[in-house]
């Protein structure tokens, strides 16, 4: 992805976050050589890839084949380990209209994800296979709002503004906004972007960025290559 085309991104992405009501943490709006300045103040936010995250999943068709992403806090894998301490994240997302947002499962995380508004969020579902593999011919059950629905394998819940959905480790899942955009929220364990995707498809987790201009703000993706 261009830089140029990130930057626009982030500001759109603002602009609808702000319209739902939410805002941004100040840390959203440092600017690269801000960042590069806080030294240990930000540590914590680096460390947990806190921040911007958005991406073509290495494909190069963000429209089709992408999301946007903000990490507004994340916890500690040694807490959720040993049972105590922060043991939750939270992000907001937004799935635009037809964007796909691609079939995948988590190891560790449960979560919830909760259309926080705009159009309507599909969600198509497939269970495992004893081994956590996809399994195209598996169902299984998920909690809306805390009542159990049974699904079939390749259901798709359509989930209005204010519902939601709870998803545990090894519910395979693909999303995406039908009939227009959705501003997504996203509470769950602890979040690690880095090992617990496990994608149907042989794809990459963040985007290649081809830099044609300097970067508004850094993704978590920038974080070991921009910073010291």
């Amino acid at each position: 992805m261009k830089r140029s085309r990130i930057n626009e991104i982030m500001a759109a992405a603002d602009e609808m976050i702000r319209h739902y009501g939410f805002v941004l943490p100040p840390f959203a709006y440092l600017s690269p050589e801000e960042f590069r300045a806080s030294g240990e103040a930000t540590r914590r936010i680096v460390t947990s890839r806190m921040g911007w995250d958005i991406t073509d999943y290495g494909q190069g068709d963000f429209d089709r084949l992408g999301l946007f992403l903000f990490t507004l806090r994340n916890g500690e894998l040694a807490d959720l380990k040993r049972g105590g301490g922060m043991c939750y994240a939270e992000k907001l997302l937004i799935s635009r209209q037809d964007q796909i947002s691609p079939m995948h499962r988590h190891i560790i995380k449960a979560e919830d994800i909760i259309n926080r508004g705009g159009a309507t969020l599909a969600v198509e579902l497939f269970g495992s296979d004893p081994e956590g593999n996809f399994d195209e011919a598996a169902g299984g059950a998920v909690r809306c709002d805390g009542i159990v629905r049974n699904f079939a394998p390749g259901d798709v819940l359509m989930l209005a503004p204010g519902e939601s959905v709870t998803l545990m480790p090894g519910d395979w899942h693909a999303f995406w906004g039908e009939g227009g955009d959705v501003l997504i929220g996203e509470v769950s364990t602890v979040n690690d972007d880095l090992t617990d995707n496990v994608f149907r498809e042989p794809i990459g987790r963040f985007a290649k960025i081809e830099e044609d201009v300097a970067p508004t703000h850094l993704l978590v993706s920038d974080y070991d290559t921009w910073l010291d």
